[in-house]
């Protein structure tokens, strides 16, 4: 199935909808997930037009990894959380509901529960204290 240059991701990064950015460079983009499982819940996208991991090149899939690795780390120590957890779905039938490339970055602590993602939306004024201590955590 070719790319589709109109998914919610795509948007965001021609800034056709808003974002509360955590980092940024020539081939990624990292921000706050609007609907999110946890306090602190990340995405990192890459810029490169690709529904899946498998779609990216070389250099795409390094970019992202790298990004993935660094905001990773910054939402653990922003969020003093002891782990994170990681999550990246390729193709409907895996449970991936935006045909755009990314990794979910979730901070984890013992006895903290998830939400069910896509539940409920949070808005730019909760989003952008949590999105300051990660920013400051980089």
């Amino acid at each position: 199935m070719p790319y589709d240059p109109n998914n919610i991701f795509a948007k965001v990064l021609r800034g056709e909808l808003p974002k509360v950015a955590v980092y940024e460079d020539d081939k990624t983009l990292a921000l706050m997930d609007i609907m999110p499982s946890v306090e602190g819940h990340a995405l990192v996208i890459t810029k490169e037009p690709a529904e899946g991991i498998l779609d990216l090149s070389p250099e795409g899939a390094q970019a992202l990894i790298v990004t993935v690795q660094k905001v990773a780390r910054a939402v653990k120590k922003g969020m003093a959380a002891p782990g994170v957890m990681l999550v990246q779905l390729n193709g409907a039938a895996a449970g991936q509901s935006i045909p755009h490339v990314h990794f979910h970055i979730l901070p984890r602590r013992e006895g903290l529960d998830l939400k069910l993602h896509g539940r409920g939306m949070v808005g730019a004024d909760v989003l952008e204290p949590i999105a300051a201590k990660i920013r400051a955590a980089l």
